[in-house]
């Protein structure tokens, strides 16, 4: 940070121009030693007492440039200020290379809801994101001036402004909508699983008995799954999750008899902070113990290596079929062929099970959803328990019924 009292700002010859070093960059005051520059590098010097993240630029300017703001926030990020998961700030990331790819040279407050547009038909033409997906990176970019607000950078009335630009409908032209993420019936995962390490195979079943989030499967740490708090059930006391700040509190799941014998075996010899599904320990299982697993593989699966296993496991289960279909001398049709399904499927699975089953309140309780509305996105039965109470549906203006009580009286 620049020091008034021990050192002045340096002149730039060929601008004659009063600029400091900062993060690597020129900050310009103002003509060399003008009353202007002086006066502004004394607002620049407080205004990073008061936040050192944001790189402001307070001379010729007259403000900060939407790259700096840009820059500012993904600082306060990284310090903590700003607490978000590393998903969020990836996302953020991809909105602030749109943004300043169009307008990273403009004052933040000449920026307005038409320059919004600009950006977001950058995104729209760019054709990688789905209309939701430019309707959220619009309103990222919108958060991040709301953050230059409250930092006294941008002003009140540009927030304002940007609010009204309102959120791409369903058809408008350019975007396009991802299909509705359907349940994988039961019958596709049975046959799925035996091209599975048991590991992932243990991962699959449990989440498709509880219907967990992912996350909550591969996250799941010994020390996290008490024994001893119910004579006939464990519970996974979870430390963090998606809704915790909205709900304020913490999320346990209960786990019966099937998903303790699923999960027994993992838990043996390991410390509380280990991992119960490894893919170290699914690399050693799917090469017997005859190979050495590479060190590539972490403690820990994510979202992309849950999801790739799956994804190897069915390749490899079609393999297995074209093979067996090749020696029978005929070839493999694509109904006989495993379909793809992901891991999210099988949480709309469990949801969907559960409202035919029980009813629409148990799926609610079951993927703890903040609001009903969240969890009828989820259930795409509806269809077959509205045709089973077709087929027992009373008619209550049948003639014959009415008849039949007034004779009765």
């Amino acid at each position: 940070m620049p020091k008034l009292k021990k050192q002045d700002p340096k002149n730039c010859r060929d601008r004659n121009q009063s600029f400091s070093w900062y993060n690597g960059k020129r900050i310009y005051h103002g003509v060399w030693g003008s009353p202007e520059a002086k006066k502004n590098y004394r607002k620049f010097c407080a205004a990073l007492d008061e936040n050192p993240d944001l790189p402001l630029v307070l001379g010729e300017s007259g403000g900060v440039l939407v790259s700096e703001l840009a820059d500012g926030f993904l600082n306060a990020v990284g310090s903590g200020t700003i607490r978000m998961d590393k998903s969020h700030t990836t996302h953020f990331r991809l909105a602030i290379g749109y943004l300043v790819d169009v307008y990273g040279d403009l004052a933040v407050n000449e920026f307005s809801p038409k320059k919004l547009n600009a950006v977001r038909n950058r995104m729209v033409h760019g054709g990688a994101l789905c209309r939701n997906m430019v309707n959220d990176y619009t309103r990222r970019i919108v958060r991040i001036f709301k953050w230059g607000v409250r930092e006294e950078v941008v002003k009140s009335d540009i927030i304002t402004a940007l609010r009204t630009l309102e959120a791409l409908p369903e058809g408008h032209t350019g975007t396009f909508d991802h299909p509705e993420r359907e349940d994988v019936p039961d019958d596709i995962i049975i046959r799925t699983l035996p091209f599975m390490p048991p590991t992932l195979r243990a991962m699959v079943k449990l989440q498709r008995l509880t219907g967990c989030r992912p996350s909550e499967i591969f996250n799941m740490r010994v020390g996290e799954i008490d024994k001893d708090a119910d004579p006939e059930l464990w519970l996974y006391r979870l430390r963090t999750h998606k809704t915790q700040k909205k709900t304020k509190r913490k999320k346990i799941i209960p786990l019966g008899q099937p998903e303790q014998e699923l999960l027994a075996p993992f838990l043996v010899g390991k410390n509380t902070e280990a991992a119960v599904f490894s893919p170290r320990t699914a690399q050693q299982e799917r090469y017997d113990g005859k190979r050495a697993i590479p060190k590539k593989y972490s403690e820990f699966y994510n979202r992309d290596s849950y999801r790739r296993a799956i994804w190897y496991a069915i390749a490899k289960g079609n393999r297995a079929l074209r093979k067996v279909a090749e020696k029978a001398g005929h070839e493999l049709s694509e109904s006989e062929m495993i379909p793809p399904w992901t891991p999210y499927q099988l949480r709309h699975s469990a949801s969907s099970a559960m409202e035919v089953e029980v009813d629409f309140e148990a799926s609610h309780v079951l993927l703890d959803h903040t609001t009903p509305n969240t969890t009828a996105r989820y259930n795409h039965r509806r269809l077959e328990k509205l045709k089973e109470l077709a087929r027992n549906r009373r008619n209550p203006f049948d003639t014959s019924d009415l008849a039949n009580g007034q004779a009765a009286e």
